[in-house]
C-alpha cells in the first residue's frame, strides 16, 4: 500500500493534475460538495425527513441577513418550513445517488452491448445498432411518462415516493445506455484486429474470455471519460424530471424537487427558495464537467497539451 502512495505520489498523472488550476478547483468544489452531501446527516443543521421539526409558521423566512430572516435558518425556508440549507444538502445527496446508479446501470448495459456488438457477426452488430438508435429516438422524458404511468398504476401514487430513486436510476440508465454502447463498440472494432486477439483465438480461447479479460481492460479508458461526463447528465436530468413532476416528490428533496417546489414563490418574493439549490445544481454540474473535460485531454494524447 504505501508502495502504491508512492508511485502514485511520483506519477504523471498527479503531476499534471496539480500543473492545472481549473482542475484542482473543481476537484476541491466537487469533494467539498460530495462530503458535505455524505455528511449532510451529520452537519445538516435540521432534518427535512422529520415532519415534527417543521412549523407551518416557519414557511418562506428569508435568509439570515435579511431583516425578517433568524439564525436557525441561515439560507431561509421553503413553502413547507424546512431549512433550505439542510434540505439543499439532503437533496445533493440524493441527486447525486441518481446520478451514480443511472451511469453505473447505462455502463453495464453499455459495456456489454458493445462487446458483443464489437466482437459478434455483422448481423448480431447490426441488431444491436438499431436497437440502440431506436433507443436514442426516446429522451429520457418520454421513457419517464411511460414507466412512472405504469409504476404509479401499480404501487399506487402513495407508495410512489418510496420507490422514486430506484425509478430514477432505472429511467435516466436506460435512457443513456446507447452512448456509451456506441463507444465500447468502436474500441472493439478496433482491437479485435490486433495481434494480441488473433494470438488468443489461436490458442482456443472462448470469445467470452476474449471479451472479458483481454479486449474490455482496453476499452475502458473512453468509458471512463464519457461516464464521468454522464453522472453530470444525470444529475441534470434528474433535476428536469422533477422539475416537470416526473422524478423526486416534494416530500423528498433533491436539487430538482427543490427548484420546482420554489419556482412558483419566486416572483412573489420568496427567490432564495429556488435560487440557493439552482447554485447549487450549477456548482456540482460545472465542477464534474471540469473534470471530465481535463481527464478527457490527460488520457487523450492528441489532445492534451502539457
Amino acid at each position: 500500500m504505501v508502495a502504491l502512495i508512492r508511485r502514485f505520489r511520483k506519477s504523471y498523472f498527479l503531476y499534471s493534475f496539480l500543473r492545472d488550476p481549473v482542475a484542482v478547483g473543481s476537484f476541491a468544489l466537487l469533494f467539498i460538495l460530495a462530503v458535505s452531501a455524505i455528511l449532510a446527516p451529520l452537519i445538516a443543521p435540521h432534518s427535512p425527513y422529520d415532519g415534527a421539526t417543521l412549523d407551518i409558521m416557519n414557511a418562506e423566512l428569508p435568509p439570515a441577513w435579511k431583516p425578517e430572516g433568524t439564525a436557525d435558518f441561515l439560507l431561509g425556508t421553503d413553502n413547507q418550513g424546512r431549512d433550505i440549507l439542510s434540505a439543499m444538502l439532503y437533496g445533493m445527496r440524493v441527486s447525486l445517488v441518481i446520478g451514480l446508479g443511472a451511469v453505473a446501470l447505462q455502463s453495464v448495459i453499455g459495456i456489454f452491448v458493445g462487446l458483443v456488438s464489437g466482437y459478434g457477426s455483422k448481423r448480431i452488430d447490426s441488431i444491436l445498432m438499431r436497437v440502440a438508435d431506436v433507443q436514442l429516438s426516446f429522451s429520457s422524458y418520454m421513457v419517464a411518462i411511460f414507466f412512472g404511468a405504469i409504476l404509479q398504476m401499480v404501487v399506487g401514487v402513495g407508495r410512489y415516493e418510496e420507490v422514486a430513486v430506484p425509478f430514477l436510476i432505472f429511467v435516466i440508465g436506460l435512457s443513456e445506455w446507447p452512448q456509451i454502447a456506441r463507444t465500447v463498440r468502436a474500441s472493439v472494432l478496433a482491437e479485435k484486429k490486433k495481434e494480441y486477439v488473433e494470438a488468443a483465438r489461436v490458442i482456443g480461447l472462448p470469445a467470452r474470455r476474449i471479451m472479458l479479460r483481454h479486449i474490455l481492460p482496453n476499452t475502458l479508458t473512453p468509458v471512463l471519460v464519457i461516464s464521468t461526463v454522464q453522472v453530470a447528465n444525470a444529475v441534470m436530468s434528474e433535476a428536469a424530471l422533477s422539475f416537470l413532476g416526473l422524478g423526486m416528490p416534494v416530500t423528498q428533496p433533491s436539487l430538482g424537487s427543490l427548484i420546482k417546489s420554489g419556482f412558483q414563490y419566486f416572483f412573489s418574493g420568496s427567490w432564495w427558495i429556488t435560487l440557493f439549490p439552482g447554485i447549487m445544481l450549477i456548482l456540482l454540474v460545472l465542477s464534474i464537467n471540469l473534470l471530465g473535460d481535463w481527464l478527457r485531454d490527460f488520457l487523450n494524447p492528441k489532445l492534451y497539451k502539457d
